[in-house]
């Protein structure tokens, strides 16, 4: 198959860069185009400041466009644009994603502001991927990926509530610097201080639970930042229907990831939990299912990071007490829009689109 070119929206922020380095390899898309804002338009893409922890990948040769000229708009479609990922900032992603949208090129987005709305599907691959079909089922064809706070909490908490039927939860978060992206990372280590308090975080990350398992109980969150780069970090306790015991907590959690993992797709993880004894938010961020690795390139390895690490398991009759971490711009932001990118494409929801004339 051919490669389907892709649009990148953002360029010299902490998950644009992201893109482009899991685009840079990958063998189904393409970078065809990478826009920016308007001071960053007309720059050649490979001289932005490369600020991510591992090499610069190969980039293409290109220049960065507007990212809300119709003109613009209109010659990527023209140019065979078959998925268009969104890295903009919650406001800007509001105004600009139906343009390229409405223009008929799919957009997936990371962005918060289209997340919950009516028509637009909020999908992880492994637990609602069905709903994804609701992509092209409009004339502005948008997908939105979730928080990346809520991926370690979802993740265990769906293969435990089909296998014992879940009452109530209560979740403290540890969130790294990278959430907040470069800005956040610049301000902490200009001022030696980290700023805890994520606004709005806790009540994103329930509502969209609710929304993913239309699931109606008591849910009590707290979300803080913490001084790591990487890696958002849970620390979990639900209560269940039915009776539970460890033996039959971690067979519900390897059976569910066996049964959902779409392992077929270049992102996914080789299983979507992995079970530790006890998690490490350092030595764990880049699990890929299988192993971990405290080295690894994510333009090549595309699984990198990808896996939700459980551990720190305790069980008493009705209620489980987990810990759990996932790397959130591996397997959210970035990774999470390619990843359903990939979904789309197996689903014939995605294909190469010839250019006009």
């Amino acid at each position: 198959m051919p490669r389907i070119k892709a649009v990148v929206l953002g360029s010299g922020g902490l998950v644009a860069q992201r893109l482009l380095q899991r685009l840079a390899q990958h063998p189904w898309f393409e970078t065809h185009a990478v826009a920016g804002s308007p001071g960053r338009v007309g720059q050649p893409l490979n001289d932005l400041v490369w600020r991510l922890p591992e090499p610069r990948p190969i980039l293409p040769d290109l220049k960065v466009i507007a990212l809300d000229d119709a003109a613009t708009i209109e010659r990527c479609r023209a140019e065979g644009v078959g998925v268009v990922f969104s890295a903009l900032p919650t406001e800007v992603a509001r105004r600009v994603e139906p343009m390229w949208a409405r223009a008929g090129m799919p957009v997936l987005s990371n962005a918060a502001a289209y997340r919950r709305v009516e028509g637009v599907p909020l999908v992880v691959p492994e637990v609602n991927p069905t709903d994804l079909k609701g992509l092209t089922e409009t004339n502005s064809p948008l997908a939105c990926a979730t928080n990346c706070t809520l991926l370690p909490l979802l993740l265990p908490l769906a293969a435990l509530d089909e296998a014992f039927g879940l009452l109530s939860w209560t979740m403290r978060s540890e969130q790294a610097l990278s959430g907040g992206g470069y800005g956040l990372i610049d301000e902490v280590d200009r001022t030696g201080e980290c700023p805890t308090d994520i606004p709005g975080e806790a009540e994103k990350t329930e509502a969209e639970f609710r929304h993913l398992l239309n699931w109606e109980g008591e849910a009590t969150l707290s979300c803080r930042r913490v001084r790591r780069t990487d890696g958002h970090h849970v620390f979990v306790e639900a209560s269940f229907e039915r009776e539970l015991e460890l033996s039959n907590v971690t067979h519900a959690l390897s059976a569910w990831s066996e049964r959902v993992t779409p392992r077929h797709l270049p992102s996914a993880p080789d299983n979507a939990i992995m079970l530790v004894d006890a998690v490490d938010p350092i030595r764990h961020v880049n699990a890929n299912g299988s192993h971990v690795t405290t080295e690894g390139d994510p333009s090549v390895d595309l699984n990198l990071g990808m896996a939700v690490v459980v551990g720190n398991m305790e069980v008493d009759r009705h209620r489980v007490r987990f810990e759990a971490l996932s790397h959130n711009t591996l397997r959210g932001a970035a990774g999470g829009v390619v990843y359903l990118a990939e979904l789309a494409v197996d689903m014939g929801l995605l294909r190469p689109t010839r250019a006009q004339g």
